[in-house]
Order: C-alpha cells, then structure tokens, then sequence
C-alpha cells in the first residue's frame, strides 16, 4: 500500500468539458496507468474510489468522465444520452482517446504500460479503444458485452476480460453470444465470467434514487468482480517493486 495523491483534471471532449479524476501514487517515477471508465449515469465516487485505491497498489489511474461533470439522476434522461453515443463507435472513442491522451500526459504514467477498465458505457468505450487498434496491456469490462463493426475487433492487441450477471436483461444471453463469437472470430485473447444470479450494474453500492429494471447491487459478486479485475492486472500489467 502507498500514500495516494488525488486531483480533478479537465479536458474538452464530445462537445463538452469533461472533469476526471486523477490518483498517484506517492513516488516520482514512471508507473503502468489505468483508465476507469463510468457506467452511463456516470463518474461518481465509486469509480473515484477504484481510481484510488488502483493508485494504493502502485498504478497511475484516472477515472474519466463521460458526461461533462453531471452524474443523471433520472434514468430517461441518462438514457437519451447514453444509446446514440453507445450507438455511435467514433464518438465513444473521441471520448476515451480524449481522456487518454490526459492520461499519456502525466509525468508519472508509462505511456508503453496502459490498460483499460470500465463499467457499463465505460467499458464499451475501453472496448472500442482496443478495437481502434490502441496499443492497451488490458481491457476489463463489467456490464458491457459491446459488439464493434465488423472485423475490428481484430486490432485489439491486448487480453480482455468480461464480467457480467447472469440475470441481466440488459446483456443478454444472446448479446454474451454476440460478444464471445467477435472475440473469438478475431483471435482476441478473450475470458468471460458470468456471475450466478447477478443483475445489471451488480458491482455500484445501491444509490437512492429510482433505476431502470433489471439493476441491483450483488455484494459478494461485486467483490469478486473486483478481486478479476485486479488480478488481470497483475498478470497483464504488474507494478515492480
């Protein structure tokens, strides 16, 4: 464990000031970073959390917005905004390749150690960085089995992990389908866990406020989830001594 430094970054993408949440470990050296990618309401304090607890065990992590500082309360109006950018593969990788770029560009990161985490929309968008050929150590989703344009999942040059509940409506059995044949036909090193009787967002502590059908807080399984996400790291991105 090691002392943590926060801090807000901002940084203009999608039309939009985005404010992200940047965590260092203590030190002066070059560390192997972290992208934390917001599920759809998106970036609050749980994913600022995993940034900094990322950054305990000796990673630089920022966890990046996708919203330009909001945080949607109400799940209409969070989905009029997330399912045209789902929808639109360019968009979801200016927004990642933006934050990437903040990230690349702290002292302390070593931009040849980079991987790619996320939840939800941030982790189609950590999907779609992989399939734009981005040079990722590993790519880590919960909750998000994307499928890309035909064939570009062929430039994902990194293994990539998949978490998802086995009762989510929203990943589906049939979109797990979708998702496994891409990986497969393109050669990705590819794992999918399904967790038992898990719903949509299983890994987000319950918030008081109302949700879309199909979501629910899985405590043991948002801890294991964790612990995958975290040993996929250690095994494709390791921090020295």
């Amino acid at each position: 464990m090691t002392t943590v430094t926060t801090r807000t970054v901002e940084y203009p993408a999608d039309g939009l000031t985005m404010i992200g949440h940047l965590a260092l470990p203590d030190g002066g050296d070059r560390r192997p970073a972290v992208l934390i990618g917001p599920e759809g309401t998106g970036l609050n304090d749980f994913q600022r959390r995993r940034a900094d607890a990322l950054a305990e065990l000796g990673y630089v992590a920022l966890a990046f917005d996708i919203h330009g500082g909001r945080w949607f309360t109400d799940p209409q109006e969070m989905l009029a905004r997330v399912t045209p950018l789902l929808a639109d593969p360019g968009r979801m990788r200016d927004i990642g390749h933006a934050a990437l770029d903040v990230l690349r560009a702290e002292p302390r990161t070593d931009p040849d150690r980079i991987a790619a985490i996320g939840y939800g929309t941030g982790g189609a968008i950590a999907l779609e960085l992989g399939r734009n050929g981005v040079d990722l150590r590993a790519i880590g989703t919960v909750n998000a089995l994307t499928t890309g344009r035909p064939g570009e999942a062929a430039r994902i040059r990194c293994p990539v992990w998949a978490g998802v509940g086995s009762e989510d409506p929203i990943m589906s059995p049939a979109q797990r389908e979708a998702f496994t044949a891409e990986m497969q036909a393109a050669g990705v090193d590819w794992r999918l866990v399904v967790y038992g009787g898990a719903l949509h967002a299983f890994h987000h502590p319950p918030v008081d406020q109302e949700v879309v059908p199909g979501v629910g807080y899985h405590p043991q399984h948002a801890q294991r989830a964790w612990r995958d996400i975290v040993e996929l790291l250690a095994d494709c991105l390791p921090v020295a001594p």
